[in-house]
C-alpha cells in the first residue's frame, strides 16, 4: 500500500511565499526543491522560469560584487531559496530547511530521522549528481565538453561500470534494511525528501546513461530501487507535475546524454 501524501505544517495566510531561483529551462539541481513543493502541493514561485526578470535577480544574487546583507551571506551559485527575509543556497541546505515544514522529514516521534534522511539524500547527490556531472567535464568545468572528450570517455566508462552500480546497490541495501520499515521507502516506512532527491538523481542518470541503467534493470539485482522509482513517478502530484510544462526537459545541465559515454560505447 502506498503511503499517503505528506501532511504540511499549518501556516498562516500571512506566511511569506517560497521563491526558488535557478537556471531556467532545465531541471538541474533546482529540481530536487521543485519536487518537494510539487509532492506536497506547496505553492511556490519558480522565479527564473516565471518571467525574464528572474534571471536579472539571480545574476545579482550570485554576482562577485554581492557581499550579502545584514543577515544573509551571499550565494555562490543557484539554487537559491527565498522565504521572507531568509535567503539560503545549496540543495542539501534548502531541503533540510524545507523538509520539516512540508512534512518530508519522517516521523515526528523519531528525533534522529532527519539526520538519517539527510544522509541518504547527500549520498544520492554525491554519486548520482555530482559524479554524473564529472563524466562530461572531468578536467575543467569551464571548458567545453569537446575539449575534454577523450578524458570524458575514460571517466564515464569507470562511472557506468563501477560507480553507478555501487551507488544503486547501496540504495538497494538501504531498502532491504530494517530502518526502511518495509522496503517501500528509504527510511521510516514513509516518503521523505530523500526519496525525492534519489528519484531525481536516478531519473537524471537514466537520461544520461540509458543503456547502463537498462543493464542494471535486466540484472534483477536492484528490484527494490526500481520499484521505488516507479512508485515516486506514479504519485498523483508528481505524475501531474511530470506531465506539465513546469517540468523542463533535460538538456545541457548536470545530466547530459552523450551516446559515446554510455555503456557499451567504447
Amino acid at each position: 500500500m502506498s503511503a499517503p501524501a505528506p501532511k504540511r505544517q499549518k501556516t498562516s495566510t500571512s506566511s511569506p511565499p517560497y521563491e526558488l531561483l535557478y537556471w531556467p529551462g532545465i531541471p538541474g539541481r533546482g529540481e530536487h526543491i521543485r519536487l518537494c513543493f510539487e509532492e506536497t502541493g506547496t505553492p511556490y514561485k519558480d522565479v527564473c522560469n516565471a518571467d525574464k526578470a528572474g534571471m536579472a535577480e539571480l545574476r545579482e544574487l550570485i554576482s562577485p560584487e554581492n557581499i550579502g546583507d545584514k543577515i544573509n551571506p551571499p550565494a555562490l551559485a543557484p539554487p537559491v531559496l527565498k522565504h521572507g527575509d531568509l535567503l539560503i543556497s545549496q540543495v542539501p541546505n534548502i531541503t533540510l530547511y524545507l523538509a520539516p515544514k512540508l512534512g518530508l522529514a519522517g516521523s515526528e516521534d523519531d528525533e534522529n530521522a532527519i539526520y538519517h534522511i539527510n544522509q541518504l539524500a547527500l549520498t544520492a547527490l554525491d554519486g548520482l549528481s555530482n559524479e554524473a556531472h564529472d563524466t562530461h567535464h572531468p578536467i575543467a568545468v569551464g571548458a567545453y565538453y569537446e575539449d575534454q572528450k577523450e578524458e570524458a570517455k575514460k571517466k564515464a566508462k569507470d562511472y557506468v561500470e563501477n560507480r553507478v552500480p555501487k551507488f544503486v546497490g547501496y540504495f538497494e541495501r538501504v531498502l532491504q534494511g530494517e530502518a526502511s520499515k518495509g522496503g517501500e521507502w528509504l527510511y521510516g516506512g514513509q516518503l521523505t525528501f530523500a526519496d525525492l532527491v534519489f528519484w531525481q538523481c536516478l531519473d537524471g542518470v537514466t537520461f544520461a546513461f540509458p543503456k547502463a541503467i537498462q543493464e542494471l534493470k535486466k540484472s534483477g539485482k536492484y528490484e527494490r530501487v526500481f520499484a521505488l522509482y516507479d512508485k515516486v513517478k506514479e504519485r498523483e502530484r508528481i505524475k501531474a507535475y511530470l506531465d506539465s510544462d513546469r517540468r523542463k526537459d533535460y538538456s545541457m545541465g548536470i545530466w547530459r546524454h552523450y551516446p559515446e559515454l554510455d555503456a557499451g560505447s567504447s
